[in-house]
């Protein structure tokens, strides 16, 4: 009740989880809400601007694209695959990153050594030209995806909770563990894991928001996402030869990408306020 005392009390993270929530719950019930399919074309509707712009039809909310498809019903269904693609990325790197980190924190010598160097070499490559170089050898999907994005993005998630086990490991409290004849896998488990999983949830909430963008990104590049399914990234693709005369093609799901991610680092910073008690002002 506290926790949620101190999160309702943050106005950030208030707004960013509401909107959020409007983002699942677009998602979960897109069939329902969704006036046409996403793959749905109407060849003489093609191009029609949205409905608060002159000229437009209250048939399309937001428009037609070049195919005569409905943009709000893509974006709607499209909200499936950021929030999956987020949530699934992060989960992963999340639990791989924590169990090496906190393997490598605690035992230290020749693992730790070996599990930095790793680290250390994934680091030196940039994200997004990594993950391009990935898909273009295993080829676009959504598995594919996941295992490019995941492929690199333990790196922080391990950071993190290598430098939390190493703090912690010196406290008296596992000091008493160890004394009372725990093991490593106990200790690690039910001592110190407890007490450093707020930072790695934080640090997930944010780089949620980071894995969204990152799939835009391949899938406007034509490496994510099958254009087959609906994607924001593939839509404002193939929106962007039409900015002249036919702006919200690539315009509104690409207001739709800023929103979910502003929401994610909204929501992420408000928690780091709740959760660490050296950011807590109330």
């Amino acid at each position: 009740m506290a926790f949620w005392r101190r999160l309702l009390a943050n106005p950030s993270a208030v707004v960013g989880l509401v909107v959020i929530l409007l983002y699942v719950l677009a998602a979960v019930f897109a069939p329902q809400i969704a006036p046409y399919g996403p793959r749905e074309m109407v060849l003489t509707d093609r191009l029609m601007p949205p409905a608060f712009v002159e000229g437009g039809s209250r048939a399309h909310l937001l428009g037609t694209d070049q195919l005569g498809q409905d943009i709000f019903s893509r974006i709607l269904y499209g909200a499936r695959v950021s929030l999956l693609v987020g949530l699934i990325s992060v989960a992963i790197s999340l639990a791989v990153g924590t169990v090496l980190g906190c393997i490598a924190g605690y035992w230290r010598g020749w693992v730790d050594r070996i599990l930095s160097r790793i680290a250390d070499l994934l680091m030196g490559f940039p994200y997004l030209l990594f993950t391009i170089f990935a898909m273009a050898i295993i080829g676009p999907g959504f598995g594919n995806l996941i295992i490019a994005l995941c492929f690199k993005a333990w790196v922080e998630f391990f950071r993190l909770a290598r430098g939390e086990m190493m703090a912690e490991g010196t406290k008296e409290y596992v000091e008493a563990a160890r004394a009372l004849g725990r093991g490593p896998v106990a200790i690690i488990a039910g001592e110190v894991l407890p007490n450093i999983i707020h930072s790695l949830l934080v640090l997930g909430t944010l780089r949620m928001g980071y894995m969204i963008i990152m799939e835009a990104s391949l899938s406007f590049l034509g490496l994510g996402i099958p254009p087959s399914i609906p994607a924001w990234g593939s839509m404002v693709s193939a929106g962007r030869d039409q900015m002249l005369n036919a702006w919200w093609v690539a315009t509104m799901p690409g207001l739709a990408i800023v929103g979910l991610v502003l929401a994610i680092n909204l929501f992420g910073e408000g928690l780091r306020d709740v959760l660490d008690p050296r950011m807590r002002r109330w």
